[in-house]
């Protein structure tokens, strides 16, 4: 008798294990992975919209780097991310085999090309020290953009992932100093030229439109997106989730954070 209640407590037990462990998503809570800084503002704004329009709950959480957003969507810490563009997100599906996906645009924000010793791109002398963002998909649209100053040519197979091993002419002999995408703005006394992100820029106190000597133009490729898990493209807390970061009151929270820098990319 003893033993047959006792096999019947543990059946209950495990049953009820096996219900808490395989419920279904939560179908009000979402979790969105994004860097520390302005963009992180601007999903809190989202997840007022989300709560009030859809009755749904966006928990952010907060990332110091570019590595690590993706490696926690595919491991299925978080429910998306917004932090990169595209070409970023097709060199690491290529390199780490993700099962990720766009579904949606949010803001580009330009590139620009930064000094605090020179203020025309045509004063930068020979043998300058150039800082550039040190991961593959900024290293390369830095590098873009110093072509399209006129300071180096690129070979014509690089494009858009492009290293410095990739330059073809370097007329002015200029010395490159890779570094992280976070760290250019603070290396600025130790370089003659930094190539900056918008979202790193701003931050630092810097105004792309008036403080970079050189900028993007707003057909620029580089638009940040949303990202999902392939097998959850058709969940509706996410289609929930675009649709709040993609409202009015993100855009004008992009205005006031980025000072009318940041495009609209939808």
């Amino acid at each position: 008798m003893f033993l047959k209640k006792l096999i019947k407590k543990l059946s209950l037990l495990l049953c009820a294990t096996c219900i808490t462990a395989c419920q279904p998503h939560d179908k009000n809570i979402l979790k969105v992975g994004t860097i520390s800084g302005p963009e992180t503002e601007l999903m809190q704004v989202a997840q007022e919209v989300a709560k009030k329009q859809f009755g749904l709950t966006i928990q952010i959480v907060e990332f110091s780097d570019y590595i690590q957003p993706n490696a926690a969507l595919s491991d299925g810490d978080i429910d998306a991310n917004m932090f990169q563009h595209q070409p970023y997100l097709d060199q690491q599906i290529k390199d780490k085999h993700y099962a990720l996906v766009t579904v949606g645009k949010t803001f580009i924000y330009p590139m620009g090309i930064y000094s605090n010793k020179i203020k025309h791109i045509n004063d930068i002398k020979s043998q300058a020290i150039v800082g550039l963002p040190n991961d593959p998909s900024n290293e390369g649209r830095a590098l873009l953009l110093l072509q399209k100053a006129k300071l180096i040519t690129l070979k014509k197979e690089a494009g858009i992932y492009a290293t410095v091993n990739d330059i073809l002419e370097n007329p002015k002999q200029l010395q490159f100093k890779e570094l992280d995408a976070a760290q250019l703005a603070r290396a600025l006394p130790d370089v003659d030229i930094a190539v900056i992100n918008t979202n790193y820029a701003i931050p630092a106190g810097l105004t792309p439109t008036k403080d970079a000597i050189l900028l993007e133009g707003k057909d620029s490729p580089y638009a940040n997106i949303i990202v999902v898990r392939t097998n959850e493209v058709n969940d509706p807390r996410i289609k929930q989730l675009v649709a709040s970061f993609q409202s009015d009151a993100v855009r004008k929270a992009a205005q006031r954070i980025f000072k009318n820098q940041a495009l609209p990319a939808w």
